[in-house]
Parts: structure tokens; sequence; C-alpha cells
């Protein structure tokens, strides 16, 4: 297979939706406790990557099993299998090479920091997995977007903060004598979530953009996403609302003072943000306006990067 097929297969261009919040993760890790751990920064890069890229290919693998109706809505375009004419076998042995190289990397780092990243690690497979597979996918169903959101806006950054940190500035989780011992630092997990609300709200815009994209097709193919049970316009109007309230997180964090004041960078990225998103709403397409999304959540997730590195910078770390 070709480095284009392979690209395509794993849909290469939405891999963002993971390394941005897993480059939050680690930029609050710097910002917050001043705490940095190159080698579990990088096994965790191979680990997520790798995982990413293997269930987007899962899911269009079983996308392309599953399909009722193979022509028309694009399907010979945007499935990389039908448009390159991949072999199912070859499919299948990138998609287990991926999760190979997903499971060792994870295995590594587990062992290297503690149980509890096995607990969220192994939650996280598992979901990954079930969102593409098994009799009833959780992509076919109305919960994708929460899902997605949760697991990659929250969940990924709360993982790639802890990686970093020494002791219980976050939570631990240990098995003694038998008896598991889970602590957590309430306030921190819950001022984490907190700044993980854009990230979270992002991802979930850009499953609900996929699915407005796909409502005629998915209806075909009976996958029961959200637009499909609320109908497009209203599918429409929730995507506007969701930024809408990523920025007001932002700026209400900022009022309370737990972002810093350089996260105002954020507020710069509203005009490119309302132009996507009026230009999907006029028309949403997978070919051509599907990007915006995708688009917006780069441009608003990256300056806060940049602002937590501009407020690390000033802190001399």
């Amino acid at each position: 297979m070709g480095i284009k097929p392979f690209f395509r297969l794993v849909e290469i261009q939405t891999k963002v939706a993971s390394m941005i919040p897993f480059l939050i993760g680690s930029m609050y890790a710097l910002f917050r406790f001043q705490q940095f751990n190159g080698y579990h920064f990088l096994l965790m890069l191979a680990s997520l990557l790798s995982f990413d890229m293997a269930t987007t290919a899962i899911n269009n693998y079983y996308d392309y099993k599953k399909a009722i109706k193979t022509q028309g809505f694009g399907y010979e375009y945007h499935n990389a299998i039908v448009h390159f004419k991949l072999k199912e076998s070859t499919v299948v042995t990138v998609i287990v090479t991926l999760l190979l190289i997903a499971f060792s990397t994870g295995i590594v780092l587990f062992l290297d920091t503690g149980l509890l990243i096995l607990l969220l690690g192994g939650l996280s497979f598992a979901v990954g997995i079930l969102y593409s597979f098994g009799p009833i996918p959780i992509s076919r169903m109305p919960l994708g977007e929460l899902f997605s959101g949760l697991f990659m806006g929250f969940v990924i950054i709360f993982i790639s903060t802890w990686i970093h940190l020494d002791g219980n500035q976050l939570a631990s989780l240990t098995l003694t004598g038998g008896m598991v011992n889970l602590q957590v630092n309430l306030l921190e997990v819950i001022l984490l979530f907190s700044i993980s609300i854009p990230a979270i709200l992002g991802i979930a815009n850009i499953m609900l953009a996929n699915n407005i994209c796909d409502v005629e097709e998915d209806i075909e193919n009976k996958r029961y996403t959200l637009p499909v049970y609320i109908g497009r316009p209203n599918a429409l109007v929730l995507f506007r609302i969701m930024y809408f309230l990523a920025y007001v997180d932002v700026i209400v964090l900022l009022i309370l003072k737990i972002n810093p004041i350089v996260i105002l960078l954020i507020l710069l990225t509203i005009i490119p943000v309302h132009k996507n998103i009026k230009k999907f709403i006029a028309n949403p397409s997978k070919k051509t306006t599907f990007i915006a999304a995708v688009q917006n959540f780069v441009l608003m997730n990256t300056a806060r990067i940049a602002a937590l590195g501009i407020a690390v910078l000033l802190m001399g770390i």
C-alpha cells in the first residue's frame, strides 16, 4: 500500500483531533505543574497516533463491509478502500500492525508509570474499538459526538498531563494486598476538565459535521447518528452553539484567573472560525466544507497551545 492510499485509509488529516489534545495536556503539565517527561511523551505519542489511525481504518473497513448503497453520495470517492481498490487482506494487515504498535507502546508506558494508565488506556482502547466495531458500533448511534468529545477531548488531555507528573497531583491507582486504592485530587481534575471543554466541543463538532454531511447516506445504510435523529437543521444549530460555548468557557476561566492572560490569543480566532461556520452551514459537504470543522478545531486549540507555551516561557521554566 502506498503512502497516499494509507493516508486516505486512516484519514490522516483528522489525526489533529487526537494530537492537539495530547499537546494541550503536555503543555498544561508544564504550565500548571512545571513537569515534563520526554520518554513518556514519545511512548504516548506512538501509542495514541497508531491507535487513532487504526480505529479510523477499522471504521472505513466496517463501512465498506456493511454498506448497503455503494453508489452515489460520493461513496466511490471518500471510501479509500473503494477509491484505491485496496485488497481486504492488505487493509486488515495495516489495521493489525497499527494495533500492535499501539498496544505494545501502551504496555511499556503502563509499566513505566502505573495502574491508572492501564485502566484509562484500556478503557480508551475499548471505546475506540467499539466505536467502529461490534453488533451496534457507537459510530452508528447518536452517541458518537459524546464519546469522541469526552474521550479524545478530555481523557487524552488527562492522560497526557498525568504521564508527566510525579506523585498524586491528579490521581493515583494502586493495588496493595488485593485491595485497589483510587485517590483523586478532585479540584485539579475539575480544573483540567474545565480547560478541556473547548477541545471536547471542537472534537464533537468534527464528528457532528461528518455526520451532517452523511445524513442521506447514513439513512440508506441504517446508521442512526445524531443528525439522523434530530434532523439536519437542528444539527446545524447545535454545530454553531458548541463553538459559542467553547469561547464562553475560555472567557469564564480567564475571569476566574485559571487561564493565563495570554489565553486572549484565542479570541483572535473568532473571525476565521465564524467564517468557517457560515461556510459549512451554507453547504454541508464532505468533499468541500467538512474541512471547515477541522480547521476551526485546529485554529482554536493551536492558539491555546501557543498561549500556554508563552505562559510557560514567561514563567521561566
